[in-house]
């Protein structure tokens, strides 16, 4: 039986080739086409259980395949996998594109949305209803024949599009590497990169030691390594990943522009000025001038920290480090030796402390200080032979959810981290619901010799945020799919629990558990720990406002304010207002930013800043009442983890904190109230 076929249970990893993609994509679109004939015929008026549900579970398991399929293809990719996914890439996009555009199946909802049926609904159904509707409006639906057929070739474009600019990303750091011959060259840096690039050389019989652009070797040059021409080298074929500095076949450079050109067509067939009002469509925020708003007005708060920030930056790089020129590619180095010098710790120094299996144990540990839920290893197949499966489960010894935990980057892996959905909970009937299960994706760097894998604590963040996705897919007590998990829930609002978590990796309780020295077991020291504390808003200003940079990049080009300026003209006009580091002129960094070009950001990634706001005050209360409080760890659980997309995220904010949200917990946390 063709595994992708098969929704008895967790996927069947190991027995997943590229040969069954085809057949089972074909498959699963024909039993969705059946199903929604036989919704289309049938004779009596649309309810949900006749009309809704039978199209739902059709569709979910075409969704569960794919992504089962999609997922491989970023974290095992193969040239096989590569050319299955984007054989069936057109299939897909045009199935949905063509069923968000169904003129009878939009009649349908619209007649459920007005019979009394409706009324007899829950809450959450018609939220669901609605929100059929909007996304019908949104999809096409409303369009002539004609518009319609545009409309839908603009669709496939633009998956198209996305998929080769993840791809060219990929290959590009893939192909990329740097022999290093002279061991002077690799002063500074730690003992584990150093050895990983010669087992690199040594496994592509070359005598030296290979550097790559994958952010285990990347990030740690940039921070340690000696060599200022080192760090220039590797910054510089960092920046220009993708483009017309590399091979033509991978460069990003007209992707960019095809993309914000269907984009905006899109926009127009549909009616709205641009494609970020088409966007905010289904957000928090009501239009793009509130949006950039917000961001003017942190940038304004901001700027004066970030000039301190690099004012104290470029002092100290003259009078200790003898660079009268600061760089970018000098400002990490630089920055390490500023904060070891004013703070009296490294990062290696504090990675030290963090072996996985203690981090693991600590994160587990305040899942169920809060929830009062278990992690429980599990075994299943995988994709690869450094995953883990796990199981949460509560007081009652039931599962209430499973995750998988993917930590290591690995050739073939896209770069980055992400949680996403396997499996999302769904009520079968009566009492059967499915169990939500989820990837838990990450780039670190893997053991080394007989040493255990080791944490920076910026790599403990990024994994206590991928596992605050995880939670608000994994503890949804919402059953119908549409609004389960984190689907139907406001982009902007999505990065609230993600968020939340982080703020645990700056408590003592929280990091004293999760530590221990990888030569002597003894915990973080608290001395060392208050010097972290001291050092946690080192440069909070100069982070801030790059975050701003690109979240005013993003929301400009996609307002149609290029006004017959291109992309890197306007993103440097932008940096002109609120950055403090401007970039060599052949900077590409739109070439790589593959959260608006090949993600779910488009328009969206102020979603990070707009959703910090949410996240921090709502970690408010658990400093009010004690960080690990049980009963509050409830409170945040039913009121926002549960609900999922069943209401407004503002509603959910609300009921947990009682009332609307301040922007006074964001800028305490970051040093600037």
């Amino acid at each position: 039986m063709n595994p992708l076929l098969d929704f008895s249970g967790l996927p069947k990893f190991d027995q997943i080739q590229p040969t069954h993609v085809d057949e089972a994509i074909k498959e699963l679109i024909e039993r969705c086409q059946h199903a929604l004939a036989e919704v289309l015929e049938q004779s009596h008026a649309p309810t949900w259980e006749n009309f809704v549900w039978p199209l739902e579970k059709a569709n979910e398991e075409l969704s569960r395949a794919w992504g089962q399929v999609a997922h491989l293809n970023s974290v095992v990719n193969t040239p096989e996998l590569r050319d299955a996914y984007n054989r069936n890439l057109p299939i897909i996009t045009e199935y949905w594109a063509r069923l968000a555009q169904h003129q009878r199946l939009y009649e349908g909802f619209k007649c459920l949305k007005s019979s009394e049926d409706f009324n007899q609904l829950t809450s959450v159904r018609q939220k669901i209803v609605e929100n059929e509707l909007r996304d019908f409006r949104l999809g096409g639906a409303e369009l002539s024949e004609a518009e319609k057929s545009t409309f839908l070739k603009l669709e496939n474009d633009l998956a198209e599009a996305a998929a080769k600019f993840e791809q060219n990303l990929l290959d590009t750091m893939n192909e990329y590497t740097y022999l290093v011959t002279d061991d002077d060259l690799l002063l500074g840096l730690p003992d584990d990169v150093i050895s990983t690039a010669r087992d690199l050389a040594q496994k592509s019989h070359q005598s030296g030691y290979l550097l790559t652009l994958h952010a285990p070797c990347y990030l740690p040059v940039m921070q340690y390594a000696h060599s200022r021409a080192l760090r220039e080298t590797l910054y510089y074929a960092y920046a220009t990943r993708a483009s017309e500095f590399g091979k033509p076949e991978w460069d990003n450079t007209h992707l960019i522009a095809n993309i914000l050109d269907w984009r905006a067509q899109q926009a127009a067939l549909l009616g709205f000025k641009h494609y970020a009002e088409l966007s905010l469509e289904s957000k928090m925020a009501k239009s793009a001038e509130e949006v950039m708003d917000f961001l003017k007005d942190l940038a304004m708060k901001a700027k004066p920290y970030a000039l301190q920030d690099w004012q104290d930056l470029v002092a100290f790089a003259s009078q200790q480090c003898a660079i009268e020129e600061m760089m970018p590619w000098d400002v990490a180095y630089v920055s390490e030796k500023l904060r070891i010098k004013r703070y009296d710790f490294s990062d290696l120094e504090v990675k030290n402390y963090f072996p996985e299996d203690k981090v693991l144990a600590g994160l587990f540990r305040v899942i169920h200080k809060l929830y009062g839920l278990s992690v429980i290893p599990e075994s299943t197949p995988v994709w690869h032979q450094d995953v883990r499966f796990y199981s949460l489960v509560n007081q009652q010894q039931q599962t209430v959810g499973q995750f998988y935990i993917d930590l290591y980057a690995r050739t073939g892996k896209r770069g980055g981290a992400w949680m996403d959905e396997v499996i999302t909970r769904r009520r079968r009937g009566g009492d059967d619901w499915t169990i939500p299960v989820a990837y838990l994706t990450c780039n670190f760097s893997s053991p080394v010799a007989n040493k255990p894998a080791t944490f920076t604590h910026d790599e403990v963040i990024t994994l206590f945020h991928e596992f605050g996705h995880g939670l608000h897919h994994l503890l949804t007590e919402i059953d119908d799919l549409s609004v389960s998990g984190i689907h139907g829930v406001e982009w902007d609002a999505v990065e609230l629990p993600s968020q939340f978590m982080e703020n645990f990796c700056w408590e003592w309780d929280v990091l004293k558990e999760m530590t221990g020295h990888i030569e002597t077991g003894e915990h973080l020291p608290k001395a060392l720990f208050e010097r972290m504390i001291q050092a946690k808003n080192f440069q909070s200003g100069m982070q801030t406002v790059r975050q701003i940079e690109f979240s005013l990049f993003d929301m400009q080009i996609h307002c149609g304010l290029l006004a017959n300026q291109s992309p890197l003209q306007v993103l440097e006009s932008i940096r002109k207002q609120v950055a403090v580091i401007q970039p060599p002129h052949w900077h590409r960094f739109p070439h790589g930013f593959s959260h608006i070009f090949a993600g779910g950001y488009a328009a969206g990634y102020y979603s990070y800043k707009w959703a910090e706001v949410l996240s921090a005050d709502a970690y408010s209360l658990f400093e009010e009442h004690g960080v690990l409080n049980a009963t509050i760890g409830h409170h945040f659980r039913e009121e926002i983890l549960a609900k999922g997309g069943s209401r407004s995220a503002l509603d959910s904010f609300v009921a947990f904190r009682g009332r609307e949200p301040t922007i006074d917990a964001l800028l305490r946390h970051h040093g600037m109230a």
